[in-house]
């Protein structure tokens, strides 16, 4: 099982506490989508505004670093706090396998490090997924290839990822970065939908840190949105298949639910 969101903690919202009680009562590995700690993701924001509410599961969290995270000495206070969960300090990326299924975890603050088709990192993440014999593999980052929030935009600059990814036969993505819930049918990495091969995209950046709506325009092949509920993505992993579902905060009733088969 693996459970979490991103735009977590926030020392103005008491939406992230509301999100580790919902941890508190799924088991499994816990992931975050990066923006951790608000604003800068200082080591004084770490303890106040993450460590109370989710830092309580750190223990079973396997993180990314989001933006905000990378403020402050390009993410020096992340790799501190999760320490080995975090991979190689200053790099971002790492794989972990978990119930025979392969993690691929990968930083897309691209201003900062390299995101191009040709970098230490997409050689890296060629290489990973060619040794692995996983049948199922979910990959996750901050700054989605595909939205339709209206404070973020796309982001083509992660284009090569999800290229790699969807040349490999990869499942399913997760991003944050806007602070809302929004799921996409699987697509090709132009966008265009491919039911027998694309990569199913989610973004869960409703860890707590805020929420923010979307725009006029919704990008094809968008399925679900929602803006105004705090909550935590549950993935079911199988072994030939996944489930999902969005849990909110208590007192809330939107869900979103569904599965779909490995490549």
């Amino acid at each position: 099982m693996l459970v979490g969101a991103g735009d977590i903690g926030s020392c103005l919202s008491d939406g992230d506490e509301a999100t580790a009680k919902l941890l508190d009562r799924i088991p499994g590995t816990v992931f975050t989508l990066g923006d951790n700690a608000y604003v800068a993701g200082t080591a004084e924001q770490f303890q106040k505004c993450y460590e109370p509410y989710w830092g309580r599961h750190k223990d079973r969290t396997r993180p990314v670093i989001g933006n905000h995270d990378m403020r402050t000495d390009e993410g020096e206070p992340y790799y501190e706090y999760f320490g080995d969960a975090a991979g190689e300090k200053g790099k971002g990326w790492y794989s972990y396998e978990l119930g025979g299924w392969q993690v691929v975890v990968l930083n897309s603050s691209c201003d900062l490090v390299d995101c191009e088709e040709d970098s230490d990192q997409a050689e890296w993440l060629r290489e990973e997924l060619d040794s692995s014999d996983a049948k199922c593999t979910v990959a996750m980052w901050h700054h989605p290839l595909f939205t339709s929030g209206w404070k973020h935009g796309s982001d083509p600059r992660v284009k090569p990822f999800f290229q790699i990814l969807y040349d490999h036969g990869v499942e399913v993505v997760l991003n944050g970065h806007n602070h809302h819930y929004e799921r996409f049918a699987p697509q090709t990495p132009d966008g265009e939908l491919d039911r027998d091969k694309g990569v199913r995209q989610f973004t869960v950046g409703t860890g707590g840190g805020g929420l923010n709506g979307f725009s006029d325009t919704i990008a094809a092949n968008s399925r679900v949105r929602n803006a105004d509920t705090f909550g935590v993505l549950k993935l079911a992993l199988y072994p030939d298949s996944y489930t999902w579902k969005f849990v909110g905060q208590g007192g809330s009733t939107f869900t979103d639910l569904g599965g779909g088969t490995c490549h």
